[in-house]
């Protein structure tokens, strides 16, 4: 059932109306879900299922990540600006 509802999430995630809200809950069930799976005393099956889920919030995450990066690239280069393959913004860059 909580599957159903990631995907449910994952659909509204990009919503006027608490968009960012439901990205930040999504996250930390993620975050739960990537605990869960790192105890020891958790049944294989169990840690295949929240795997599972996890994988699917991951996924719905980083579309969600490349929308909001192009919305703020429109933002900051105007609507006019020519596309580019990677934002202006060093924002989103991984360190390292």
């Amino acid at each position: 059932m909580a599957k159903a509802g990631g995907k449910a999430a994952a659909r509204d995630g990009g919503a006027a109306d608490g968009g960012m809200k439901n990205f930040e809950g999504r996250l930390e069930r993620l975050e739960a879900l990537g605990e869960r799976i790192r105890r020891a005393d958790i049944p294989l099956d169990e840690a295949l299922k929240a795997f599972e889920e996890g994988i699917g919030l991951a996924r719905a995450l980083e579309k969600d990540l490349e929308k909001i990066e192009s919305r703020i690239e429109v933002l900051v280069n105007g609507p006019d600006a020519p596309a580019r393959e990677s934002p202006e913004l060093e924002l989103f860059e991984a360190d390292g």
